[in-house]
């Protein structure tokens, strides 16, 4: 049976460079595959077990879509997203509970600050709490809540295991990863969240990312709407000067992070890459799936460095950039 994933089957992937001095090194294991499912590049042991976290974001929201719920554009990108709860965000997530019949009390996940600064500092001056609606995962769970609606499900329960949103979630997940989940756990945000193979996780949103609208099959017709919403709409799915809406928007990936530093991506061609940081840290993580992209000839080399030249990747001294994180394969 695969194993977490171990030190010893662990390779370098990134540095923190401070003034020509490598200060950290951020190792892990990264698998690609090309357009047609084939594995292309392999770094660490890829058959070792990870918890998607929020990676796995993508395949609840497809799940949520073939259980009936009526989702798209702007509402399906809040559905896959952890978002950063600026007003615009949480203003579709409304919608998404307007049209279940439902408010921001039936959530269920934590009460949160949002992510983005200042939209903090504006609910700080106005004295306002932290709200459920703000969580970075609120719209998986307004997603959640409309399924459970449309197939009259009982919307109190949502997240217990043996909820019949969350056995159609894992039968919808399983058939993708193509494999049996291997351990079950609680995410931050309350939700039941499967550990899988890295490679199982790159299967899986390598299907999701290569399905297409014209499709005949029904799941796979969810899959390209779901990729497509979040592309034609990068804000969504994180938000304003943030990585997974960077690189979306910079370069036409369908990417989503996980805590712990897990990161899944897949370039316009088809080309996937999922990667998991060992120590959790993923500050590099997009950087790293840019680079192995690029790497499998996914990506062009100028694009990519310009993208990177974007996120917050710079090391300060005294005021000024004095080094960098970067990826080292």
């Amino acid at each position: 049976m695969p194993q977490t994933l171990a030190v010893a089957d662990a390779v370098e992937l990134a540095v923190v460079e401070r003034s020509g001095f490598i200060e950290s090194r951020h190792a892990g294991a990264a698998i690609v595959l090309a357009p047609d499912g084939t594995i292309i590049h392999k770094l660490g042991d890829p058959t070792a077990l990870v918890l998607p976290r929020s990676s796995m974001k993508p395949l609840q929201a497809l799940a949520c879509l073939a259980a009936g719920a009526p989702l798209e554009g702007e509402r399906l990108g809040l559905a896959t997203a952890s978002h950063a709860g600026t007003d615009r965000h949480v203003a579709v997530v409304r919608e998404i509970l307007g049209s279940a019949g439902l408010g921001e009390d039936d959530l269920a996940c934590p009460a949160a600050w949002p992510g983005d600064r200042a939209t903090r500092d504006a609910m700080v001056r106005e004295h306002s709490d932290k709200a459920s609606i703000r969580m970075n995962c609120s719209g998986k769970h307004a997603a959640m809540l409309l399924a459970c609606t449309t197939n009259g499900w009982n919307t109190a329960s949502y997240l217990e295991l043996d909820h019949p949103l969350q056995a159609h979630i894992r039968e919808v997940v399983e058939r993708l990863v193509g494999e049996k989940a291997a351990a079950t756990a609680i995410d931050g945000c309350g939700a039941p969240v499967y550990a899988t193979t890295l490679f199982g996780l790159a299967r899986a949103i390598h299907r999701l990312g290569n399905s297409a609208v014209t499709s005949p099959f029904a799941l796979h017709r969810s899959a390209g709407a779901l990729v497509q919403a979040v592309r034609q709409n990068p804000w969504t799915i994180q938000g304003p000067g943030l990585p997974d809406t960077i690189a979306t928007e910079r370069l036409g990936v369908f990417t989503k992070h996980g805590a712990e530093g897990v990161m899944v991506m897949v370039a316009p061609d088809g080309s996937t890459v999922a990667a998991k940081i060992l120590d959790g840290n993923g500050r590099a993580a997009t950087a790293v799936a840019l680079r192995l992209l690029e790497r499998s000839g996914a990506l062009e080399k100028s694009a990519v460095d310009d993208t990177i030249a974007h996120l917050s990747l710079s090391i300060a001294g005294g005021g000024q950039s004095v080094g960098a994180i970067r990826p080292t394969f």
